[in-house]
């Protein structure tokens, strides 16, 4: 049985063999061969070449699938998004288990991340990826779509906790621009499917400068997870529908706890400060679960008023900047609404003229943010001008209540964290405007779930 996907096979079979680029398999009723396409135009051309079939086998082992046939199904709800929007609580919580904990009788927090501690193979001088991170003068993330926002998070939250300086690119851009790397330079590249071509592309441009490499996907056996030097898995769980949403929160959680481990380990983080972050992250999916019906309820109201926008902007700033370009992306996804992300300074270079009566612009405005006071006013700005604006804000915060046409409250966390709390109404929004619309949110047109080639 061959497929491109293990969803397609878990009704038949958990016992796969993920295949590497550059073979062929062959097979029969009773057996099959796995063979390198190199050696196979090697044979054809020097008669006496060594025999190339079945000694690859023992490079493709058989993988159990930690899956199941009811992860893939939807479960009762009306599309897989809307399933895997309320299956993050639970994603996150596989996101931390094994990785968060605290010792026996103590109430100091740890965080241990498997293989990511382990001693490196090859040119790293017996150093785990935690060490070479903790060293590091630069880290470059490379991803793409919705991979690519949850870089930018993890961007501020390194260079906030850790002070790792970090510079997120497009792995696209990054394959074809020649970049400038060192040897000490670390790559980190994210992708759910861990097929993404571009992805890919930046992994090998890496290691022909002979940096380190760490995956962050979702995918077991992936391609990703087969050529970095070291990774972590997300846990998400299968995600069908193409619009990601638990594993866009599942890659927040993974570099968030990466995040804290290398600010631990280059002595940026007390012990208490330590404790104090890992106390409120590992909340977060308790508060989600608690707070989802609420909310469900009323971004389904919101949305019903929008439905038939056909320009939508949204905007914030520090790290809610790539939250708002990711409730951008999801709404043109699945609505086929034009909306664009912007830093919420920025809207007044050009974003006004777009502005007119019933635009809606969707504000994240937290009081944590360093510039909420001028978000506060640039909104304010917005509101006479006759956009209609959709504020995401502080709970009992009401200084919005004479600029918005509606508020969305979120729970309170760290600063770091509030992305995984902001991202989740963003998601409904485009859901429910989606829904209304009538449009195929699972399948948007001309999409497909990995982009895997150029």
């Amino acid at each position: 049985m061959l497929a491109s996907d293990a969803s397609s096979i878990i009704e038949h079979t958990k016992e796969v063999i993920y295949l590497q680029e550059d073979t062929l398999v062959e097979v029969t009723r009773s057996s099959h061969s796995i063979h390198s396409i190199a050696r196979m135009v090697r044979s054809l051309t020097v008669p006496d070449a060594s025999p190339f079939g079945q000694m690859l086998d023992k490079l493709h082992p058989i993988v159990k699938l930690q899956l199941s046939l009811e992860q893939i199904e939807k479960g009762g709800y009306t599309h897989f998004m809307l399933k895997e929007i309320n299956d993050q609580p639970n994603s996150l919580r596989q996101g931390m288990i094994g990785r968060m904990s605290k010792a026996d009788g103590s109430q100091k927090w740890q965080i241990n991340l498997g293989g990511m501690a382990k001693p490196l193979e090859g040119d790293f001088g017996g150093q785990s990826a935690l060490q070479k991170l903790a060293s590091a003068k630069r880290v470059i993330v490379c991803a793409c779509g919705t991979s690519w926002h949850s870089g930018l998070i993890a961007k501020y939250a390194m260079e906030s906790l850790a002070h790792l300086p970090v510079e997120v690119e497009y792995a696209s851009e990054f394959r074809y621009r020649r970049p400038i790397l060192c040897s000490d330079d670390i790559i980190i590249v994210i992708s759910q499917s861990g097929e993404t071509a571009d992805t890919l592309e930046a992994i090998k441009i890496a290691k022909q400068f002979k940096c380190l490499t760490i995956g962050i996907v979702n995918v077991v056996g992936s391609s990703v997870a087969r050529l970095t030097d070291a990774g972590m898995y997300l846990r998400s769980g299968p995600e069908i529908g193409v619009a990601s949403t638990k594993a866009f929160t599942g890659q927040v959680m993974a570099l968030l706890i990466l995040s804290l481990e290398v600010a631990r380990q280059r002595g940026a983080l007390s012990q208490p400060e330590m404790d104090s972050y890992c106390d409120s992250l590992q909340t977060i999916p308790d508060v989600i679960e608690e707070w989802l019906p609420s909310l469900g309820k009323h971004t389904k109201v919101i949305a019903k008023y929008f439905r038939l926008a056909s320009n939508t902007l949204f905007t914030g700033s520090g790290i809610q900047f790539p939250v708002a370009l990711e409730g951008a992306l999801k709404l043109k996804e699945i609505s086929y609404i034009h909306a664009e992300g912007f830093p919420a300074a920025e809207v007044k270079n050009a974003a006004l003229t777009l502005v007119q009566n019933f635009l809606p612009v969707v504000c994240i405005a937290l009081k944590s943010d360093p510039a909420y006071t001028q978000m506060l006013s640039t909104h304010r700005e917005l509101s006479t001008k006759g956009a209609a604006v959709i504020v995401i804000t502080d709970e009992d915060n009401q200084d919005f209540e004479d600029i918005a046409s509606f508020t969305i409250h979120i729970p309170p966390t760290k600063l770091q964290f509030e992305p995984l709390l902001v991202a989740l109404p963003l998601q409904l929004f485009s859901y429910y405007i989606a829904d209304m619309r009538g449009c195929s949110i699972d399948l948007p047109r001309n999409l497909a779930k990995s982009v895997t080639v150029e």
